[in-house]
């Protein structure tokens, strides 16, 4: 079982889609945070270590991981998806972007 970890900014629209889209994927367990402090689910360094792959939506996104959780990354991929922010939840464009982009690394 992998622990998939999807990241935007609020945990409002983006990752909370792709927590959604794969949840029922085979072999995968999905959880999504933001990386804003007033996030509906922020980010920590509990989450980073749970997961084994870390999906990013922009490359700021990347930045703030990484150098708010170095050590909670070791061995961990970060992968950025560059998926803007200008979809709304489980808007039909994001779901098939993300169906594209996220299982190549899975």
């Amino acid at each position: 079982m992998k622990n998939i970890l999807f990241v935007c900014s609020q945990n409002r629209l983006r990752s909370p889609t792709a927590e959604q889209v794969f949840a029922d994927w085979p072999g995968i367990e999905t959880s999504s945070a933001g990386t804003n402090n007033d996030a509906e689910n922020p980010l920590s360094a509990e989450l980073i270590e749970w997961a084994d792959i870390v999906f990013v939506m922009e490359k700021a996104h990347r930045s703030k991981v990484q150098t708010r959780y170095r050590s909670a990354l070791r061995g961990k991929r970060v992968i950025c998806l560059d998926i803007p922010d200008n979809y709304t939840f489980m808007d039909p464009a994001l779901v098939a972007l993300l169906k594209v982009k996220v299982p190549p690394h899975l």
